[in-house]
């Protein structure tokens, strides 16, 4: 101690500073053992940044250390605990706070801190320390050896911690609490880890960890919670295992484990939680695994598992969700499953189920979602199904169901999500089965359901999706759906017949209107164009009559127009196709006559979209028509005379038209150009690029250019015409040259247009290479702004590039797939609306859907390695979904190399915790959007599903993201919302 005489107050003061100099910058942390707990609680600030200034009051100007933030003391007013969670501090952990003689409890978890873990602190601590939580921070380095024998908890989960777990891990002999997670270390788990006899929760998952689990896991008694998901764990899983009768949790998902799950897990009376999915596991289920009368969740989906499910599932008494789906299992559904009083998610997809559905299922059950989709049942489907009053979700397609659907299901008015496509059901849809207040979503198409559809009063305040082809429904169509969300309507494949009713007007947010394959008559609605968000309209295959109406030409998003095999008359709008997003159109086999409109719809159409008319005009090389005839000439003097000014001036103006046309139609066309590098092919697909952008510009930017992004497949450039300044942006590909025969089809995706897709606006290529050319488009990389972004902002670009996807893929004619579906290939612009780029690359080809462009494989698909397909962008784009959950993507390296973000977010999912998987910026938005979140994280899974035919296509992602974005107070019934931590 310092004595203050009276005197000497500068002198003192002196003394004071030079001591807290020498102990700020001094490296002995031995030092330390003889300074009060203010020096080392200073001392361990020193060493952080501290931003949001949560440590404001840790001075010396009067408050007692007890009352400093985060800090607690016990009854000697010695501190007990140093708590500071989620502050947002940063820098280096000071050894100096671990030097405290009484501290019990350091919590920094979920900062920024960096460094190592100071390593004296498992050799020299605190004798009475017993929790540490160092979780979710950017800590380096490798788990700290030593033998702090008072040590309860050891969290360091979440961090960049290398290396391999110590041999000597099970020195810590009173450890009760070991999170090693999310991390990446390699090699073996220790047998030596059973030395850890008090331990109850031991988490290594999300590393790089590989070979067998240890069979001494089976040592530890005390254990109660095992993850060891997320590594490259191999073997079998030991039979050990099943001596620990007071497990209740046990969760080794998403690794490379073999065999046949142990018919000794039948030992763990107290498990409550059983999470095996996603391995290689084979074999039946053993039965004796449906004794464990505790469990509460049973997932073994995604493995190689076969046989039947036994009736003994009947013991699982308080089972409240069973995942089986993607295995090999079959036989019968057992009846047993309708025994279980708190059933409530049942999911057997993708299975080899036959048989009947269990007829009393739902009626004693809490069923919320019912999922037996993709399988070989038959029979009818039971009326007892939402007898709880709470399902929610029934998917049933792509079985052989048949009969009625049940009476009490038209008035289950819990209902959301109806898919009961693609069986034999049959007879008609009660009066009640329209007016279900919640349903958004209802596809029973692909059946033999019959009846009228106009008698009945349709009430569906809620509905979006409605599809209802390939079935037998006749007489005319309904006045109103009840709903002015509407945005999906198939009723294709019909026979229905009478007129298209102009009430269809009313239907603001309709986007796809599919009403091909019937008997429709009489004309087309002009007031079709009051649907402003019409993208697709199908109307071929009718008895309609009429002209086409000019109004169709006032639509501003119209992509698609299939008017074929009906008997409509007169000339083609002059001004159809005038709007740029009309790509595809189909008005072959009619009765129109006249001259093929001037417009970029028709500027290279097919000649099977024209054939069976009386048409002329467009280009005789891929249209196929004849060209168009001149007016005869009367050659009678006096009509000579009159006419001669007025045939004048058409002449000119005649002319004039030609003339730009032309023009236009040659600055389209394919232009050799000779440079010092080479000789090039050039091809533009607007008019006034093709007059402002040359070889030079283009070689220039690739050259000398600004880099504005570096892919896989290419740098991407800035480029700019000398002649007026033109921005645009080059792209050198890794085509090297364009086969003759794609040339046509290289134009018709030139002309693609969308809002959300950055336009393709030329490419050369010569025997050296091949560069591409799109608009300069003003925004910034997705993954760049995400973590700024509100769950508004997200949900908005979420459902552009659904857009984006539904367009390409459904729209366009042949089919385009994107490709650059991530984070990092989407461009946000100041609005928040996104843009996806298609660009060339060695997956050029065509195929039986037609051209297939792409740029980027999803790092995460192994399907990829057969070749893109519209299956790989659903795959990105369920990554992007899950970043924009979550704030984490592909790349993160807390995953390992071994496992991925979509196997976290399947996990997470599966539990509904919420507060664990969500980024944490649009945390607070949870409360109030829980459903929506809940069920886009749902389809997100789907669309990243390992077996590339259980995606659902692009179209129906888009109805159902837009579905799921609606107002809800709460999440999935009957789910946790909290972590069980």
């Amino acid at each position: 101690m310092i004595k203050m005489e009276k005197g000497q107050p500068h002198q003192t003061r002196l003394l004071w500073c030079i001591l807290v100099f020498l102990f700020f910058f001094s490296n002995d942390t031995c030092a330390l053992d003889g300074i009060d707990e203010l020096q080392l609680l200073l001392s361990f600030k020193a060493y952080i940044n501290d931003p949001l200034h949560y440590l404001s009051n840790w001075n010396t100007s009067g408050n007692t250390l007890c009352n400093w933030h985060g800090i607690t003391c016990n009854v000697n007013n010695n501190i007990k605990a140093i708590e500071l969670p989620g502050r947002n501090i940063s820098g280096k952990i000071s050894s100096s706070i671990f030097h405290l003689s009484q501290v019990e409890t350091i919590d920094l978890s979920n900062n920024q801190l960096s460094g190592q873990v100071p390593k004296d602190v498992f050799i020299k601590g605190s004798n009475s320390l017993r929790h540490l939580n160092f979780s979710s921070n950017n800590l380096t380095g490798t788990v700290p050896q030593g033998s702090l024998t008072t040590l309860e908890v050891l969290d360091l989960s979440n961090n960049m911690i290398s290396g391999t777990i110590p041999n000597d891990i099970g020195s810590f002999s009173s450890l009760k609490f070991l999170d090693l997670g999310g991390n990446v270390l390699v090699g073996n788990i220790p047998s030596s880890i059973s030395n850890l006899s008090s331990l109850e929760y031991l988490t290594l998952a999300s590393n790089q960890l590989v070979g067998r689990i240890p069979t001494q896991l089976g040592q530890m008694k005390n254990l109660k919670w095992i993850y060891l998901g997320y590594n490259n764990l191999s073997g079998k899983i030991p039979g050990q295992i099943g001596n620990l009768f007071g497990l209740n949790h046990l969760d080794l998902v998403y690794n490379n484990l073999t065999g046949e799950i142990p018919y000794t897990i039948s030992n763990l009376s107290n498990l409550r939680y059983l999470f095996l999915y996603g391995n290689k596991l084979t074999g039946p289920v053993p039965q004796s695994l449906f004794g464990l009368e505790k469990l509460v969740s049973l997932d073994l989906s995604d493995n190689f598992l076969s046989g039947e499910i036994p009736e003994s599932v009947f013991q699982l008494q308080n089972l409240e969700i069973l995942h089986l789906f993607s295995n090999n299992f079959t036989g019968k559904i057992p009846n047993a499953l309708a025994s279980l009083p708190r059933l409530q998610v049942l999911q057997l997809w993708s299975n080899k189920f036959s048989g009947q559905i269990p007829k009393r299922l739902g009626n004693q059950n809490n069923l919320t979602v019912l999922d037996l989709s993709s399988n070989n049942l038959s029979g009818k489907i039971p009326d007892t199904l939402c007898d709880s009053g709470r399902l929610f979700k029934l998917i049933l397609f792509s079985n052989s169901l048949e009969g009625e659907i049940p009476r009490s299901l038209s008035f289950c008015r819990s209902l959301s999500r109806v898919r009961l496509q693609n069986n034999r059901l049959s007879g008609e849809i009660l009066a009640e089965f329209t007016k279900l207040p919640l349903v958004y979503f209802l596809d029973i198409s692909g059946n033999n359901l019959s009846g009228r559809i106009d008698d009945k009063k349709w009430e569906m305040p809620s509905l979006q999706m409605l599809n209802m082809a390939r079935n037998r429904f006749f007489g005319k169509l309904p006045e109103n759906f009840g709903s002015e969300k509407l945005e999906n309507l198939d009723l294709s494949e019909n026979w229905l017949s009478g007129t298209i009713s102009l009430s269809f007007r009313n239907l603001s947010e309709l986007m796809q209107l599919k009403l091909s394959r019937n008997e429709l008559s009489g004309p087309i609605p002009q007031q079709l164009s009051s649907c402003k968000k019409l993208v697709s309209l199908d109307l071929s295959h009718n008895r309609l009559t009429g002209t086409i109406p000019t109004s169709l030409s006032d639509m501003p998003v119209l992509g698609d127009l299939d008017l074929s095999e009906n008997q409509i008359s007169g000339e083609i709008p002059r001004n159809l196709g005038a709007i740029v997003s009309l790509v595809q159109v189909n008005i072959s086999h009619n009765k129109l006559h006249g001259m093929l409109p001037p417009t970029a719809a028709f500027l290279a159409i097919n000649a099977s979209a024209v054939d069976g008319n009386n048409l002329c005009g467009g280009s005789d090389t891929i249209s196929g028509l004849p060209p168009c005839k001149g007016v005869k000439r009367n050659r009678t003097w006096w009509f000579i005379v009159t006419c001669f000014l007025v045939a004048l001036l058409a002449f000119g103006v005649a002319g004039y038209l030609f003339v730009l046309m032309r023009r236009r139609r040659k600055d389209l066309e394919v232009k050799t150009v000779e440079s010092k590098d080479g000789i090039w092919q050039l091809q533009f697909f607007e008019s006034r690029v093709s007059r402002s952008v040359t070889i030079h510009d283009i070689l220039s930017a690739a050259k000398e250019g600004n880099i504005i992004a570096m892919e896989k497949t290419g740098i991407l450039y800035k480029g700019e015409s000398v002649s007026n300044g033109m921005q645009f942006v080059v792209k050198e590909d890794s085509v090297k040259a364009i086969p003759p025969s794609l040339l046509s089809q290289i134009v018709a995706l030139g002309k693609h247009r969308h809002p959300n897709v950055i336009k393709l606006i030329g490419i050369c290529h010569s025997e050296n290479g091949a560069y591409v050319l799109y608009e300069y488009y003003e925004g910034k990389v997705l993954g760049q702004v995400l973590r700024d972004l509100s769950w508004d902002q997200r949900r908005k670009i979420a459902v552009g590039i659904a857009k984006a996807l539904r367009f390409l893929h459904c729209c366009c004619s042949p089919s385009v797939v994107a490709g650059c579906v991530s984070a990092e290939k989407v461009i946000v612009d100041a609005k928040d609306e996104p843009r996806i780029r298609l660009s060339l690359s060695e997956q050029v080809r065509t195929d039986s859907k037609g051209f297939v462009v792409s740029a980027y494989i999803a790092p995460e698909d192994k399907e990829s390695k057969a070749g893109i397909t519209e299956k790989t962008d659903i795959y990105g784009f369920g990554l992007v979904l899950i970043e924009l959950l979550t704030g984490k993507g592909p790349s993160d390296t807390e995953f390992g190399a071994h496992q991925s973000v979509v196997e976290w977010a399947r996990y997470c999912y599966s539990d509904c915790h919420l507060d664990v998987w969500t980024d944490s910026m649009i945390r607070e938005h949870v409360s109030s959007n829980q459903n929506e979140i809940v069920e886009t994280m749902n389809l997100a899974l789907h669309c990243t599903a390992s077996d590339p035919m259980a995606r659902p296509c692009a179209n129906e992602i888009y109805k159902t993201l837009e579905s799921v974005m609606r107002t809800s107070s709460s999440c999935v019934p009957g789910l946790k919302a909290t972590s069980p931590f």
